[in-house]
């Protein structure tokens, strides 16, 4: 049973909802059986098959019903925890667009104990899971529950975003009803839940949990540190071997030049010549004048400081000395949005910028964009990356988590300084990487990155290596499936 609080293509804010509609696709072609467990947001009910009430109970007070369908384009059932007067909301499922919902508390805690409710009730009829599958903090509480319930089952608790830890009042405990100490540890204990005064549900996932993951190796042995750890280093270093990383995928079949419906012209290894109309295309949708020899860079991403768009914005004035465009798609905070509004139109001829997401928009620029920006603060996994590689669009990006994990640098070792060059040498010394990336979180190390590209991109040959090796690369689910697999076996063992 696969617990989680996003589902690809019903509801999104992030990574999460892509695993959850790629991962359990991938473990069903492996053998194994799997169900998705899901609240029920406002418009799910309007998926296909319309979902049929299972059971009704109460939780805490609330009636809740559960709702049964199927995830779309898949034979895979997918429970609905129904509760309209929690879940039944405008925006995204934490909040209103503009705050979080001053009931998260309650609104997951409840999501949570309706979980172990169904594991415990047998509400699945015969159908019992060997393992739940807990996802971010929203689910943290399931292990915890089930640790000190009559049901037995493994669990693991996976980790997409340490940043985002759910953290609460001490009051909740009574809220949510839950028990006083679980295996003899007091909730309100720094052992268990407490976390410098607040109620952590991402504490529950990573203490009571048989297994803990995050989703690249790389990131797994950053939080280990003070610097990403999030307050949370030594509590993941004690876990010891029960804590690993596993890199995610991509569903390769969506994301596809050679056969995407949302860009001008298809494209593969074979015809990569092709990806050129994509270029002009994208030069015309944002009115930019048509270049195709001038270096076009490319951001698809959340405009928050851990995307690194503030890096972007303070490094783009030097950056355009360069012969360079570049555009970005992306919504998040107001300052940085109103800055791209302020630096498009003082050069409208080499920045464009779109406020808000749209899906068929960010697979035209992945397309025709020549390499994508990706200067993360810190990045657990990352998609973009992959997107952008299996387009042959080149990524520069900071050498960090994910990003580390799956892309190989052009450069050899990460750009340092201003120069524009790589340690050792000028970018094209020995090329055989898809990428390039810094490791100085600085202005002068994303304009080295850059100035770096920018070389390369003047020598075609090399070029279109970087872009082909990228190409090649697998990203897909399946390998990614198997090492699920192997710690699944693990933890039931």
């Amino acid at each position: 049973m696969f617990a989680c609080s996003e589902l690809y293509p019903l509801i999104k804010t992030g990574g999460l909802a892509d695993v959850a509609y790629n991962l359990p696709r991938a473990l069903v072609q492996l053998g194994h059986q799997v169900r998705i467990v899901l609240p029920a947001y406002r418009g799910l009910a309007e998926v296909t098959p319309p979902p049929q009430p299972l059971c009704r109970f109460e939780i805490i007070g609330y009636e809740v019903a559960l709702l049964v369908s199927h995830v779309p384009d898949t034979t895979i059932p997918l429970y609905l925890i129904d509760c309209p007067e929690l879940f039944n909301r405008p925006g995204d499922p934490y909040g209103d667009g503009s705050h979080p919902w001053p009931d998260n508390a309650l609104r997951f805690g409840l999501f949570c104990r309706a979980v172990v409710d169904l594991v415990e009730n047998h509400c699945y009829g015969d159908w019992l899971p060997d393992i739940v599958h807990c996802n971010d903090w929203q689910t943290g509480l399931v292990p915890l529950l089930l640790a000190d319930g009559a049901a037995n089952p493994a669990t693991l608790f996976t980790i997409h975003n340490l940043g985002y830890q759910g953290l609460f009042s001490q009051q909740t405990l009574a809220e949510l009803g839950l028990p006083e100490e679980v295996k003899g540890v007091p909730l309100w204990d720094f052992r268990a839940l407490e976390f410098y005064g607040e109620l952590s549900y991402i504490k529950g996932g990573i203490v009571f949990a048989d297994a803990v993951n995050t989703v690249s190796p790389g990131y797994a042995q950053e939080v280990l540190t003070p610097e990403f750890g999030c307050g949370l280093d030594g509590l993941l270093r004690h876990c010891g071997a029960r804590f690993t990383g596993i890199v995610n995928g991509i569903d390769t079949d969506y994301w596809s030049p050679a056969k995407d419906p949302d860009i001008d012209l298809n494209y593969s290894v074979e015809s990569l010549a092709d990806k050129q109309a994509n270029k002009r295309g994208l030069l015309a949708r944002f009115h930019l004048p048509d270049d195709e020899n001038t270096l076009l860079l490319g951001m698809v991403s959340r405009l928050t400081e851990q995307k690194g768009i503030d890096l972007l914005l303070d490094a783009l004035p030097a950056l355009l000395d360069l012969p360079l465009k570049v555009v970005v798609l992306g919504s998040g905070e107001a300052q940085y949005e109103q800055r791209l509004l302020v630096l498009a139109a003082q050069h409208p001829d080499r920045i464009a910028f779109h406020s808000g997401y749209h899906e068929a928009l960010a697979h035209r620029i992945i397309a025709g964009v020549d390499a994508l920006l990706i200067p993360s603060r810190y990045e657990p996994c990352g998609l973009t990356q992959m997107y952008s590689q299996r387009y042959g669009t080149v990524p520069i990006a900071h050498a960090v988590g994910g990003l580390r994990d799956t892309i190989i640098n052009a450069c050899g070792r990460a750009v340092q300084g201003e120069s524009g060059g790589a340690s050792g040498g000028e970018p094209w010394d020995g090329v055989a990487g898809t990428g390039i990336l810094f490791d100085d979180y600085s202005v002068a190390g994303l304009q080295g990155a850059v100035a770096s590209a920018n070389k390369l991109f003047q020598h075609a040959m090399l070029w279109s290596c970087l872009q082909l090796a990228g190409m090649k690369q697998d990203f897909s689910w399946a390998a990614s499936a198997r090492e699920y697999n192997r710690l699944y076996h693990r933890i039931l063992r």
